[in-house]
């Protein structure tokens, strides 16, 4: 499976708390919900669309409750994205939990990295990736990530969990897709273009008319 990344982000790289003001307070952070005043038609039609490439969802604790507090009792097998996220696998990367619930979920044990790795060389669809910040940025250090798709919302906060912290490898990025709402919000899709690559324009033979 091809393992695809679907995360909201302001201009400076905050992913933390997109959906609503409680949905993750960690370091007093005081402004979750921020994607809500910018939600329109086109943006939510790009969402569903994305929901229907999968054929297997991964998700970090933090986001596996969060959806798993709301979606099933989204019964409308018909329904874009609640069809998909009850009736296909979740597996659950977590270092807390016991057990999960939610009909279809799979708790993954304590190599993620291995048991990633062999979900990725089953068939089927997508593997998707929605939100799980603290995970992500293990899929990032281990390079298992074959598609990113960031939607930038058209704003700063200044402070909160971003998807590219401190300490990540560096590593760049190859865009193959870019769409804007009427709202302003671009989504983009990124697919991994190998290491860094640097170089300085002291040492580059430049024209010296311009």
């Amino acid at each position: 499976m091809r393992l695809t990344l679907h995360t909201f982000l302001t201009l400076d790289g905050v992913m933390q708390a997109p959906g609503g003001p409680d949905e993750d307070r960690d370091g007093g952070f005081a402004h979750g919900g921020w994607t809500f005043p910018y939600a329109d038609e086109a943006f939510g039609a790009a969402i569903a669309g994305r929901f229907v490439e999968a054929g297997a969802f991964l998700l970090g604790r933090r986001t596996y409750e969060i959806f798993a507090g709301y979606w099933p009792g989204m019964t409308d097998l018909g329904h874009p994205i609640a069809g998909p996220l009850n009736r296909l696998p979740k597996y659950v990367a977590s270092r807390t939990l016991a057990s999960v619930d939610w009909p279809g979920s799979v708790l993954l044990g304590g190599d993620v990295v291995a048991e990633v790795r062999a979900l990725k060389g089953q068939t089927g669809g997508e593997l998707q990736v929605h939100g799980s910040g603290n995970l992500v940025q293990t899929l990032i250090d281990h390079d298992l990530i074959d598609e990113y798709r960031l939607l930038w919302f058209p704003m700063y906060l200044g402070r909160g969990k971003r998807l590219f912290g401190d300490g990540r490898i560096p590593g760049a990025l190859r865009l193959t897709g870019v769409r804007e709402s009427g709202t302003g919000v671009v989504m983009t899709t990124y697919e991994p273009d190998g290491p860094v690559r640097l170089g300085s324009f002291t040492d580059a033979d430049v024209d010296s008319d311009v």
